[in-house]
């Protein structure tokens, strides 16, 4: 059975279309603005989310709701310029123009933008020390001082440190910290399933950029406090701002 009318002119034809929700979806999600202005922002990442990729939930889809877009004439959507890891917290930095994303993108190649990030390590550790260990096959150093240290049951030493990388491989001060036997309390991929905190997350948190602005030439300094769930673990007396 067919289901075409021939029509002959002069029949009015009209179109039902079944409703289709087409509302775009924006992720309202706060973020703690540090620093901003035309060409470059500094925001202070939450654990649990990721900087970037195919999910919905990602900093890089919150930064339009948090930043101001740039008056620039190359203004563009708000980017990170760098990764943290998921269950990492602290400084991101995020470029506003297309030149500003690509000077930040090269200060990092160049090495010539300065990182520091505090971490929970557990066991004893000498005062400080430097870490040499190839990372994927590449040459990767991490430089550490500890901070302060207190007595564990459960993990014999837990340990506040102040690490400065001096390269930028993936996952790199998880990685050499587990290679040392030190790992980072909390970290799921390279530590050891018994030293785990239920609920907890890891405890990594980027704490200082140091870097010359690429358009005002400037050198600029961006600090985030020290965590108050690092504080609930290690006192600090060593001059680092507490929450």
């Amino acid at each position: 059975m067919s289901t075409a009318k021939l029509i002959t002119g002069g029949e009015s034809i009209s179109i039902q279309q079944d409703s289709i929700q087409t509302t775009n979806r924006k992720l309202v999600f706060p973020l703690e603005v540090l620093f901003e202005d035309d060409y470059l922002a500094v925001i202070n990442k939450p654990p649990g989310i990721l900087v970037s990729g195919n999910a919905f939930k990602t900093i890089d889809n919150a930064l339009v709701q948090n930043l101001k877009l740039s008056t620039m004439p190359d203004g563009c959507k708000p980017r990170a310029v760098h990764r943290l890891d998921y269950p990492t917290t602290g400084l991101l930095l995020i470029g506003k123009t297309r030149d500003s994303i690509t000077n930040l993108n090269q200060l990092f190649e160049n090495k010539t933008i300065q990182k520091s990030y505090l971490a929970i390590s557990i066991g004893k550790m000498e005062p400080k020390g430097q870490i040499q260990e190839l990372i994927d096959g590449k040459p990767a150093e991490t430089n550490y001082k500890v901070l302060s240290s207190v007595k564990s049951k459960r993990f014999n030493y837990l340990n506040l440190l102040l690490l400065h990388p001096k390269t930028g491989r993936r996952h790199q001060l998880r990685k050499h910290l587990a290679h040392v036997g030190n790992q980072i309390l909390g970290d799921r991929e390279y530590g050891k399933p018994e030293f785990l905190l239920k609920g907890k997350g890891m405890y990594l948190h980027a704490c200082k950029l140091e870097f010359i602005h690429p358009f005002s030439k400037e050198p600029v300094s961006f600090q985030s406090r020290i965590p108050k769930r690092f504080q609930k673990i290690v006192s600090n007396d060593f001059g680092i701002e507490r929450n």
